[in-house]
């Protein structure tokens, strides 16, 4: 890596800027993965952050974990027989099971995905 330096004040200062941050917002999964970074993965968290590649990898554990729990939720919701006829003769109930089985598809992705 080759510094330059610019002259303030008769000083020479290194010229040193930060790569450009990916666009986009953090979502649900990605700040919960950043929280568990902070509290349980120090060391990965400082090494990201001081590399400046933290919010790319929150963006893409957010996307890859939202994919994964629409994903999973669609397979457990065939599983349990849930229809769109279901919806439209039995709403509370096909809200309930809908419920059960994003709730469970949450618990999937972040054992394997999140809190890691």
């Amino acid at each position: 890596m080759e510094l330059t330096y610019k002259i303030e004040n008769g000083m020479r200062i290194p010229d040193l800027t930060l790569p450009p941050q990916p666009k986009g917002e953090i979502g649900k999964y990605g700040r919960m993965r950043l929280e568990f970074l902070k509290a349980h993965r120090r060391g990965t968290y400082g090494v990201m952050k001081a590399n400046a590649t933290l919010k790319q990898y929150l963006l893409e554990i957010d996307q890859t974990a939202t994919q994964a729990v629409e994903e999973i939720t669609k397979r457990l919701a065939r599983a349990e027989g849930v229809t769109e006829q279901m919806k439209n003769e039995d709403p509370l109930r096909w809200i309930g099971l809908m419920n059960n089985c994003k709730m469970a598809a949450e618990e999937t992705v972040l054992r394997d995905l999140i809190h890691v």
